[in-house]
């Protein structure tokens, strides 16, 4: 076994050493690059993880400490203790869900006209699609469309506007025109209609790219509060970033997470150690979902990006 080890070891390094000596030392400057990159995203994650268990007046005197006695669960039995956390959680995983399905079903319904070569006024249409990609309506003249359709404070408000888009709509139709022609003419000869072909034919073999919105779209939602800031009032309606912006950028807790303490600077210290432990809540979501997409992000990409 150990041989065979060695073996492989002595073949790696001679690959690398046939190479000549100016890719050796562009490899080695990309390498170098990349693992700055690598320590950069790992650091901060780390860093962040161990400091929701840390003492606040420990983490704030000396630092990170491996003293496991100064290690505390407090900041997440108050932060999973908070209503406010728990409804903020559920409107975002119930707007990031169905703004998820919504979108990539008009995304694809969208892609697969643009990508038949006989559909008449394709090239018009796609220009109007790339324009709106580089000029927008604003946030005004948006808020008072909103508005007028009597959309504030309501889910639609935070689903509808950006349920589509163009840059999505490119990636999918790149990936449909990849798609070999002769697929859709057997289909026709087996006297599938166009409804059939796309839906029992063309989606299942699209499954990279539609795992790949889904996910982009996914985690866009997730991670946006503005348009729930501008267009959503009631709190009930609010989802989990507004009530983290809350604490990460106000500084104001929700009522209940602090309201026991005594003096103002313990106060201040448990705020600080409540902004860890909700950025880590917020993310396990995510953490838990790229494992499972993972596999589709390579094939959907690249095929919808190059094919064609």
């Amino acid at each position: 076994m150990s041989n065979a080890v060695n073996t492989v070891t002595v073949k790696k390094k001679s690959e690398f050493a046939k190479q000549p000596l100016e890719d050796r030392i562009l490899l080695t400057i990309g390498y170098i690059i990349l693992g700055l990159f690598i320590v950069a995203i790992i650091l901060p994650v780390v860093y962040i993880i161990l400091a929701s268990f840390i003492d606040p007046i420990t983490l704030q005197n000396s630092g990170l400490t491996f003293d496991f006695s100064k290690w505390t669960t407090t900041a997440y039995e108050r932060v999973l203790g908070n209503a406010q956390i728990w409804v903020g959680f559920k409107n975002a995983l119930i707007y990031s869900i169905l703004f998820t399905g919504l979108s990539v079903a008009i995304t694809l319904l969208a892609a697969y006209p643009m990508s038949r070569s006989d559909f008449k006024g394709r090239g018009f249409l796609n220009t109007i699609y790339v324009i709106t990609m580089f000029f927008g309506g604003g946030l005004i003249p948006t808020y008072l469309l909103i508005s007028n359709l009597g959309m504030l404070d309501t889910i639609w408000a935070i689903l509808l506007p950006g349920a589509f888009s163009v840059w999505n709509m490119i990636i999918a139709r790149t990936y449909y025109m990849g798609i070999p022609r002769d697929l859709q003419e057997a289909a026709e000869i087996d006297g599938a209609t166009e409804m059939i072909y796309f839906f029992q034919i063309l989606l299942p073999v699209c499954t990279p790219i539609i795992a790949t919105i889904a996910m982009w779209q996914f985690v866009g939602m997730w991670n946006s509060y503005f348009d729930a800031m501008v267009y959503l009032n009631s709190a009930s309606k609010q989802p989990l970033q507004l009530v983290l912006r809350s604490i990460l950028i106000q500084n104001q807790p929700e009522p209940g997470m602090v309201s026991d303490m005594q003096s103002t600077a313990a106060r201040a210290q448990l705020a600080e150690l409540l902004k860890y432990a909700t950025i880590i809540i917020s993310s396990l979501p995510l953490m838990i979902m790229y494992p499972f997409f993972q596999k589709y992000f390579d094939s959907g990409i690249m095929a919808g990006a190059i094919k064609g």
